[in-house]
This record gives C-alpha cells, structure tokens and sequence, in this order.
C-alpha cells in the first residue's frame, strides 16, 4: 500500500468521528504545549536574568565583609565591620583595577518640596556609574572633591526623582536628607529591575559626608571592583585577596573576614540552577504526553474492535497483514503529529503571553520544536503499534463472524 493511500485512509476514517479524534489529540496537544511553554519560559527567564546581572556592572568583583561572631554566636555573611574606606582606596591602586566603589549605606527620609520618601541613601566615590553601569539622565556625577571636602551634594536614582515629583529643571535645587540640605547634582538614567529592592530607588552622596552624617564610622557594607578586562578578572581576585590579607593581618591558613564574588560566579550558578529547572519543568510536562499516548492507544484498541469485520472483509479481499498494521499505525501516528503541531503552536503562545506578563524577552527556540515533533512520533509509533499488531493478526473468517 502507498504512502498516499495509507494518508487517505487514515484522514479517512479519522474525519468521521471528528469529537473523538479531537478529544483523543487534546491529551498531545496539552502535553506538547506544555513542554513548548515551559521550555520557552525558562530560557526567557534565564536570558533576563542573565541580563540583569551584565547589567550590574562590567567585569564586577563584589567584596563584602565577612562573619561576625557575639559570644559562642554567629552572624550571617557579611554582618562583620571589617572593610573599611581605607580598604577600598587601597584596592584602587592596585594594577588591574578600571574603579572602586565602596558603599556606606542607611535608609533615610528624603523630602523634595511637599513630597517626601523613606529610601536607601548611599554613600560611595565617583567610581559609582563606572563599576555598577550607570549613566546619567541630567547633571552629572559626584566628583573627588565632593569626596575630599564631604560636600553635600546629592545624585537621585530615576525612580527615587520620579516619587520626589523631580525633573531636569530640579538640578541645583534642595533636597532634605533626615532634615539636612543637600543639592541635586544629578539624575540617573533607569536602570531596570524588579523585587524588594531597585537599583533605580537611591539616593547617592559622597561616601565622606554619609560617614559623618549618617553612619559614624569607615565601615562599608561592600565594595565593587571593576576589573580592566574580563581576562584580569582571576589575577585582580588574587590580588585583592592578598591586599586585604595582609591589611587584615590574616596569615597563611587563616580565614579571611570578607568574601570576593564574581560577576562570573553569578552568571554560571543562575544558568546552573536555570536549566536544572528547565529540563525539571519538562520532565514534569512530558508525563502528559505519555498520558495521551495511552488515549491514543485506547481509542486504536477500541477502532480495531468497531472495526473487526471492516479488517475481515480487507483481508478477504487480499489485503496483507502488513498493510492493515501500517494503516492502523500511520492512523496513531496522524493523530499524534496533528496534536504536537497544535500544541506547538499553543505552546509558543501560551509562552509569549507569558513573556509579556512577566516582562522578559520572549524566547523562541527552533530545537525544541524539532524535539517536539519527534517525540509526538515517537508516541504516535510506541502507542500505535500494539493496537495495529492485533488488527494485523485477526484471522478474517473469526473478523467476518464477528457482530
């Protein structure tokens, strides 16, 4: 039998009972469309998040204290009061080092005219736009002499101007941090981000004037390196290790009272984690294909007993036993390749409207729809074959008794 007569047959007899082929390809459908989606979501979610930590900075090595211990206590990471801005203007010199920006940080009231904000107001160097990639909307940055003379000037993130009712014009003005003048000097740019805390809601001043001010003491809560190029990135590691080794006076052995994470770190444990989860998500999803091979195999069990005395009266005439298992199998195999097409398609736009909801970039990968493809024939193949083994195998004078 030909490939045409067998696709004839098979749209065939599948067209007259079109709410049962129907309801026998949802299960492929659902299952196809859902390993698309999940797929297509986490890869989206992976490149955003990705995209975020790029966004952080530029070849960034980010260094924060260490433990901090009361009695037979512990604190967490980072609860230590061991760096200090003295450390961060050491880092600075050292040969592989684009910028330094230390962070001495408190939330503050922040009042603009008649409106006003509980944010965080951070004080840092004019390293700040370099290290974490930030530009400037209006204004400019801090400078070193801020820095020198502890001046208060005051640079706003995006959103924390936008609460304030601040615009361009605003550069020059008054703002009042816990009740003390400080001048708009500048507006960043947005950034973007999401979560409790935004990189756009912040209020900048140099990193002198919120030690006086607000803190009270050198102790920063962390510093950001940028690193010449990404191939320095492991040499300029060791030599701020070493550096604060010996400030510290941390000897060979010792445990060190900071930590150094990477850029790179971040970058590969989230697409580590993310992928884990993806291929989980579409383990979890491929269990309903398999569930809609088992309809596909109980509808063609249930076809071939409907259609005992058809497959007699084939035989009678002298069809083979080959002919009536590839016509019952290329019957699965329609049904479950017309459901993973269906599905695919779903499943690409059940993943846009995600994407669009979620406010990532929406993810098209071709592979997957190539594995999805092949996997509906699989099943198609592996839950058609038994069904199509027993029409093959009805002996025609016990098929054409058969009422």
């Amino acid at each position: 039998m030909s490939l045409r007569d067998l696709l004839r047959l098979a749209v065939s007899r599948l067209g007259t009972g079109k709410l049962r082929t129907g309801l026998t390809m949802l299960g492929i459908i659902i299952g196809v469309a859902s390993v698309v989606a999940l797929v297509s979501v986490g890869q989206g979610a992976t490149e955003g998040i990705n995209s975020r930590l790029e966004g952080l900075g530029t070849n960034l090595l980010t260094i924060n204290p260490g433990f901090s211990t009361s009695g037979a206590t512990r604190g967490a990471l980072g609860s230590a009061t061991t760096l200090t801005i003295e450390d961060a203007s050491a880092i600075s010199a050292l040969p592989d080092i684009a910028g330094v920006a230390p962070e001495l940080s408190s939330q503050q009231l922040v009042v603009a005219g008649s409106q006003n904000e509980t944010t965080t107001v951070i004080g840092t160097t004019p390293a700040y736009p370099l290290v974490y990639a930030y530009t400037m909307w209006q204004g400019s940055f801090l400078n070193q002499a801020s820095v020198d003379h502890s001046l208060r000037a005051a640079v706003l993130g995006n959103t924390t101007a936008t609460n304030l009712g601040l615009t361009a014009s605003s550069i020059g003005s008054t703002i009042y941090i816990s009740g003390l003048p400080f001048e708009i000097v500048g507006i960043m740019q947005p950034k973007g981000g999401s979560g409790f805390v935004s990189p756009d809601d912040e209020v900048l001043i140099p990193v002198t004037t919120a030690r006086d001010l607000f803190v009270g003491s050198d102790s920063v809560r962390t510093v950001g390196v940028s690193v010449t190029t990404q191939a320095a990135m492991n040499t300029a590691n060791a030599e701020i290790t070493a550096l604060l080794d010996q400030r510290h006076g941390i000897g060979a052995g010792g445990t060190p009272d900071f930590t150094i994470t990477s850029q790179t770190q971040l970058l590969s444990t989230v697409s580590s984690v993310s992928t884990l989860l993806t291929v989980l998500l579409a383990g979890i999803a491929s269990i309903s294909l398999i569930v809609g091979g088992i309809g596909i195999m109980n509808i063609m069990l249930v076809s071939v007993r409907e259609r005992t005395r058809e497959i007699g009266i084939r035989k009678a005439i002298g069809a083979r036993g080959r002919d009536i298992l590839l016509q019952f199998l290329f019957e699965a195999l329609m049904l479950s390749v017309a459901g993973g097409i269906v599905g695919i398609v779903v499943g690409v736009l059940a993943s846009g409207v995600i994407a669009v909801i979620a406010g990532w970039a929406f993810t098209f990968n071709p592979f997957t729809v190539v594995v999805s493809v092949v996997f509906s024939l699989i099943v198609g193949i592996v839950f058609g074959v038994w069904p199509a083994s027993q029409a093959a195998r009805l002996d025609p004078v016990v098929a054409l008794r058969y009422e």
